[in-house]
Formats: C-alpha cells, structure tokens, sequence
C-alpha cells in the first residue's frame, strides 16, 4: 500500500466561467487480494479525505470525511475511485454535503469518477446534500463500466436548512449524471434547479414539495422483476406523510432508477434505503448492512 502525506494548496488553479477554484482531490483505488477487498493506493488534499475503512462482511468500507464546514464559494472537490476486478466497495461520508452562500456569479463544484473493472461492485449512498441560502452548486458524476459490474448510488437533496425558513432560496443546481457500459454510454441526466426563475410550487411541478431522492442501480442483470420486487417493498413502507411520491422504472439500458419527492430528508432516506436493500437481496444475493456510522 502508498501513502502519500497530504499536501494543502491554497492558491487558485482552476476556473470555470472565469472565476479562480480552490481545488482539492481525493484518489482511491481498491484490489482484492486474499479474497478480500482492500484499500491499494490513496491521495487527498485538504480538506477532502478517507477517514477510514473498515471490513463490512465481505465488502470493504470507507467513509469520506471533509474537515471543513463545507463548500465555500470557489471551492472545487475532485474525487476517482477505481474499483479493480472482483472488488466490493461501499462507500459513504461522515455528514451532508453542506454547499455555503456564493456571491452572485460564483460556485462551488464537485466532480466524481468511478471506475469499476470487470464483476467490480460500488455501492455510493452518501449523505443528503444540503443548499444554504444563496448557495450555488454544480455536481457531476461519471461511471465506466466493466463488463458484469454493479453500480449503485443513493442521493437526497435539500432546499436549505427548513426550520431556519431556507427553502428554495439558493441561486441554483446544475446536477449531472452518465454512465458507460464496456465504453457505451447507456444513461444520461442533467438536473438544472434555478429556484428564481422556475416555478416549482406551480401545479404539476413540485407544488408543495421540497425535498427530491434518487436511487441508481446499474447492471447487465437488471430486468422487470427487479422493479417489481422494489415497487413491492416500498409499498410495504408505513405511510409518514401522504404528500410522499416516489416512482420505479427501468432505464433505457441496464438499469433501474427510483426517484423520490418529499418534505423531509429523512422520510426520503427511509425510502432509498428500502429499494437498495431489495435490490442487494435480489441482485447480490446480499443481507442489508449492519452498521452505524
């Protein structure tokens, strides 16, 4: 294994629409060896890093941590995971994705990269993400696939901090998703929030709404029974509030896509973590996972 000290850069080298980033970068890469998966190689620099990582059955785990109070403006996290052949990975953070108030024209930004090799399992359920007031935020995400590997990921996001009175009073989300399989793209979405231009209480939008979930799982082995047996198990779930929609279908190819809306993070939590339960049941063969953060 390498390790490698972090290293701090505190001076600007990057910008996007002509305002300089702060970057900061997180690489992991993970092997299985003894029959096992293991941590192989990692970098961070401040203030994105693994806290740790820890055996789960017979998967490996590792917590994300950020030592700040979270995404300032100008702030720019970069993170790539690869996942060798054969490895099983779950991968989750130790709070919410907190993206603070930008000045008008400004950002804060991440970007992930997953790489998973041949029969590689990633399971991604992080934390909600959290948009202060006057908060402005892109986020993209990128899979490449291996032939008969498995990725899943689990996002909740919030408009603001509710009991402070902060909903939808962020300047925007410019959220991004694609997914290849042996180098074809197979999914693609691009979710872009302006709550001050968009009418969201209207009728037919999110009216009353506030909190939106996702849930994605990738595979050349998903099919119809598997968002039948999702669909089943969240209507087994105790009704919390009757203004909760959530939704189950196949995607255009090799997945399965469970999208959620709401008025509480965690009703929502609740819901996401009920289709990934099923779909480890169904697609690994795998019990849930017994642990607490």
């Amino acid at each position: 294994m390498k390790w490698r000290m972090p290293v701090v850069r505190s001076i600007p080298i990057l910008t996007v629409d002509a305002h300089p980033l702060r970057r900061a970068e997180l690489r992991a890469s993970f092997a299985h060896r003894n029959g096992r998966t293991v941590l192989a190689e990692k970098y961070h620099t401040a203030p994105i890093k693994i806290a740790k990582t820890f055996q789960l059955e017979e998967q490996l785990g590792a917590i994300v941590l950020d030592v700040s109070p979270g995404l300032l403006k100008g702030d720019h996290y970069e993170l790539s995971w690869e996942a060798g052949p054969g490895t099983h990975l779950y991968l989750t953070n130790q709070s919410y994705t907190k993206v603070h108030p930008c000045d008008v024209g400004g950002c804060a930004s991440m970007k992930q990269q997953f790489t998973l090799a041949s029969d590689a399992i990633v399971e991604s359920m992080m934390e909600p993400v959290m948009l202060y007031k006057d908060a402005a935020f892109r986020n993209e995400t990128k899979v490449e696939m291996g032939r008969g590997s498995v990725w899943m990921q689990a996002e909740v996001l919030c408009p603001g901090r509710t009991l402070r009175g902060e909903t939808f009073d962020y300047q925007w989300l410019d959220n991004r998703l694609q997914v290849s399989y042996e180098g074809e793209l197979i999914f693609g979405q691009r979710q872009r929030i302006d709550p001050a231009l968009h009418q969201l209480q209207s009728a037919g939008a999110w009216e009353d709404l506030t909190h939106t979930g996702t849930f994605y799982v990738f595979s050349e082995r998903i099919g119809v029974q598997h968002v039948e047996a999702v669909r089943a198990a969240l209507d087994r779930l105790p009704v919390r509030d009757d203004r909760l929609t959530c939704g189950v279908s196949l995607t255009h190819r090799y997945g399965l896509a469970v999208l959620a809306a709401g008025r509480a993070a965690w009703h929502l939590q609740e819901v996401l973590e009920a289709a990934w339960t099923v779909i480890r049941k169904e697609l690994l063969d795998a019990a849930p996972l017994q642990f607490r953060k």
